[in-house]
């Protein structure tokens, strides 16, 4: 134990030994430049933010992006108000929107957990369209997938001009619409389907316009039915709907669509209530109002009932929140003490 070194001195971070033994202060060795060391890494200080990069160029995962849809109308929103209120007209002619009063209350019947089904297909419709007008022309690929040339879907011949030609409104939504009509599916899917469609967008790099817009929506339609419905429509049905279009072609179209997504379906509940909302904020924008009806007794009653359930459940979340503290507070604490042995 003599000759051996003491722990104490040995792990001391302040002192060292020199060659005579003897102890001597530390002093610490000149920091070293980046450029000394060979490293040109940035400080963690310096890097930009990930997260705030993925929300700024990801709206269908981060709930306060904004959405591509909304953003891209704006310019021809803008322009639509200006020549109104250069011709002094009224966008609907004459003033025919309804307002509550003491007497009468005027209500939609679209929720952000029940959609209108009808409108809500309309305003998706006219968001596409919006895409496909607004799209950026700076030759982006084109993927084999979603051409409608290499992969037609039906048996008529594609016109040479097929990716020149920009769809109507009207003519994406008697699309969608026909594919929820025949699949039964629900209003919610057709939100879920614009964030897909808009996540392959960002995800992917790519545009939609005129040459692939029907495979793009077909497939986010497809891809949205089967997340959120718990009786999904299979691939085969989708063929009974499109007469002329193959299942072994639906499968691969699924499958690529799910590797550009990279396998990523999640729809956050915050992601598609701002997806609703952005659209509802676009019907608006372009005067496509939902239904207006008369609160009546028995809605009246319905809602009260709702209210007064939301308004149970809160008070019974609260009162087992107070009993949890009380108990936290009352806990007792067992202390270990070492045992003396006689």
């Amino acid at each position: 134990m003599g000759n051996s070194t003491s722990c104490c001195v040995s792990s001391s971070p302040k002192l060292r030994r020199n060659a005579h033994s003897r102890l001597e202060p530390y002093r610490p060795e000149p920091e070293l430049s980046r450029e000394d060391t060979g490293c040109n890494l940035q400080h963690i200080s310096d890097r930009e933010n990930i997260d705030e990069l993925n929300m700024e160029y990801n709206p269908s995962d981060h709930p306060r992006a904004s959405t591509i849809f909304l953003s891209k109308s704006q310019t021809d929103v803008r322009e639509k108000r200006k020549s109104l209120y250069v011709n002094h007209q009224h966008p609907s002619g004459p003033m025919r929107r309804k307002y509550s009063s003491c007497s009468t209350i005027f209500l939609d019947d679209s929720t952000v957990s029940q959609p209108n089904l009808k409108y809500t297909i309309k305003c998706v419709s006219l968001a596409i369209y919006y895409h496909i007008k607004n799209r950026n022309v700076d030759g982006r690929m084109l993927l084999d997938i979603f051409d409608e040339k290499l992969h037609p879907l039906s048996k008529s011949e594609v016109p040479s001009d097929y990716d020149k030609q920009d769809p109507e409104q009207k003519q994406i939504y008697r699309f969608v619409r026909t594919l929820f009509s025949a699949a039964q599916l629900m209003a919610e899917c057709a939100v879920v389907t614009l964030v897909y469609l808009e996540r392959l967008l960002t995800y992917a790099e790519i545009d939609i316009c005129p040459a692939n817009w029907k495979r793009i929506v077909l497939g986010a339609i497809l891809l949205a039915s089967k997340v959120w419905d718990d009786q999904a429509v299979w691939n085969v049905d989708y063929c009974q709907i499109l007469k002329d279009i193959t299942v072994e072609d639906m499968n691969e179209l699924e499958r690529q669509f799910l590797e550009l997504l990279q396998f990523n379906i999640n729809v956050p509940s915050s992601v598609y209530a701002k997806y609703y909302f952005d659209l509802r904020s676009l019907s608006e924008a372009n005067n496509l109002r939902f239904p207006l009806e008369p609160l009546s007794r028995d809605k009246a009653q319905k809602l009260e009932a709702i209210s007064r359930l939301c308004d149970d459940k809160y008070k019974d979340l609260r009162k087992a929140a107070k009993k949890r503290s009380v108990s936290a507070d009352n806990l007792t604490v067992v202390r270990w003490s070492p045992a003396i042995i006689s």
